[in-house]
């Protein structure tokens, strides 16, 4: 029997490797395959071992759809990655450490596999087919699957969707593979970015904050990254990305906020308190008087021409974010994608042994697709409660901390913290000179592409807002009601401390930085 015969693969008295290919037609049609080419390849390695170099990116066990030839590929990829030699006496002998000799056919089939070789000059493309008929038979495998489950009344049809979201996404990552780049096609990319940024009279190179000393440390956030935002409950995450978004959307940057924790007027409330500065618990019990009720309006206004989008799917799985995240870069011009938060995605299509494993696969996935697009990619994540276990004096968050995961650490360009020492009753920033009464610390704990460091911004509580350090002062609950009640009477008691910013006399006018 010749070898690229699809038979069934006959056992040897130990067996087969469990896991071995399975030779069957499909629906009585033959499935993309060309054992010819596999014979080719696999007897060009044989004679040549040095062209495995060259094809070892591109094929796997699974790429063959000869039973013994995935065993043969399989065991010459053992050899050649452990940095042994390759030819007909090496693989045999692995051959027969494995209880596989007798199962592939013996010597004979080695031999028979170096008489077949057409040219190892073209081993390469070869490879390259053979990785496409794998890929092909992987697509109808699973559209059969898909097409199966879908007859099925009892199935679920939104998880139905995102099972082949996952199944595609699984097939597209498996198939990347990226040829080097000479650097002399890369620097005039290079020189386009500096002289990008030398014109740029913010001296911003990425998508800017508008947080200008976390700016001037970042430089923005940046094209294919990842950035981390973490920090335990109430630190203020929520309202840190849409201070920033807002920000973003004041230049008339496209932004997205994805969201699983909150609904989209929800979100909408609270960039309206963002904007307009009223305290957000009079906005939810609606007790405006006519004054702020103007203001309001303004404010809507404002906020409707501004390229905001909001999605607020609950359990949104990592492939669908993929799919929406594609559609607004490629239609709405996004420029930077926000996840409010990263735990309450999920990769659903797809087995894993735990949530730590899930949980990796998001972040890798979120990298991957930043990469993809060119945009940043912001997640907010949180903390680990073994912050609250320890003392006081030692709240301020570490890259340990980081919750389910060590992979959102190694695949983050960058990982923030938001800290705030007033939640913890501390009187002191970390310097222990600078009050921390309506002060926030963002810890740069990480950065692959710069310094870390800290920065200082304000924590406008009542406006769940966070803007500069030198954007406002702090003022106690009753400063705040002696200057509101004297534009606008009627305002209600309370205990907690304000934030009120120190260039505007009139608290309730409009921010100077917005076109009313």
């Amino acid at each position: 029997m010749a070898i690229g015969e699809s038979k069934s693969t006959k056992k040897s008295k130990k067996g087969v490797a469990p896991d071995i290919i399975e030779v069957r037609d499909m629906g009585g049609v033959v499935p993309p395959q060309a054992p010819e080419i596999e014979n080719s390849v696999i007897g060009a390695i044989l004679t040549n071992p040095g062209c495995f170099s060259e094809i070892c990116t591109i094929l796997k066990k699974e790429t063959f759809y000869v039973p013994k030839n995935a065993l043969v590929y399989e065991t010459i990829s053992y050899l050649g990655s452990t940095q042994q030699s390759i030819d007909l006496f090496t693989v045999s002998e692995e051959l027969k450490k494995r209880d596989l000799f007798d199962t592939i056919g013996g010597m004979q089939v080695l031999i028979e596999y170096t008489q077949n070789v057409v040219s190892s000059a073209n081993v390469y493309e070869h490879s390259k087919i053979l990785a496409a008929k794998a890929l092909e038979r992987e697509l109808i495998k699973y559209s059969t699957e898909l097409q199966r489950r879908a007859f099925n009344e009892d199935e679920d049809v939104d998880k139905l969707i995102q099972s082949a979201e996952a199944m595609l996404y699984d097939i597209s990552q498996h198939n990347i593979e990226k040829d080097f780049t000479p650097i002399s096609d890369v620097l005039p990319v290079v020189r386009a970015n500096i002289v990008a940024a030398s014109n740029n009279k913010e001296g911003v190179g990425g998508v800017p904050s508008g947080f200008t000393k976390l700016d001037n440390m970042t430089n923005g956030w940046q094209k294919s990254d990842l950035i981390i935002i973490a920090a335990r409950p109430a630190m203020g995450k929520t309202a840190f990305v849409l201070s920033m978004a807002r920000n973003i959307a004041d230049k008339d940057i496209p932004v997205a906020v994805f969201s699983l924790e909150m609904s989209n007027d929800q979100l909408a409330t609270r960039m309206l308190v963002n904007v307009t500065e009223l305290p957000s618990e009079k906005i939810k019990k609606g007790q405006l008087n006519i004054d702020e009720m103007k203001k309001m309006t303004q404010g809507i206004d404002y906020l409707g021409q501004k390229p905001i989008y909001l999605d607020d799917t609950p359990s949104l799985s990592v492939f669908e974010f993929a799919t929406k995240a594609r559609r607004l870069v490629r239609d709405k011009g996004v420029k930077i994608i926000v996840i409010d938060y990263l735990q309450l995605m999920n990769a659903s299509g797809m087995a894993y042994g735990s949530r730590e494993q899930e949980v990796s696969t998001i972040s890798r996935s979120l990298k991957q697709l930043a990469k993809e697009l060119m945009v940043p990619i912001i997640a907010l994540s949180q903390l680990n409660r073994s912050v609250e276990s320890r003392d006081k004096q030692d709240k301020r968050p570490q890259l340990s901390d980081l919750r389910e995961s060590g992979a959102i650490e190694q695949d983050a360009d960058m990982v923030l913290f938001i800290h705030r020492p007033e939640y913890y009753k501390l009187e002191f920033m970390s310097d222990n000179t600078t009050p921390a009464a309506g002060l926030a610390e963002i810890i740069i704990a990480k950065h692959r592409n710069g310094s870390v460091g800290d920065v200082i911004l304000r924590f406008m509580g009542a406006q769940t807002k966070f803007c500069n350090y030198d954007d406002g002062v702090s003022v106690s609950n009753d400063q705040y009601m002696e200057v509101s009640s004297s534009i606008n009477p009627g305002y209600e008691t309370g205990n907690d401390a304000v934030n009120v910013p120190t260039a505007q006399p009139d608290f309730l006018a409009p921010p100077p930085d917005l076109p009313y």
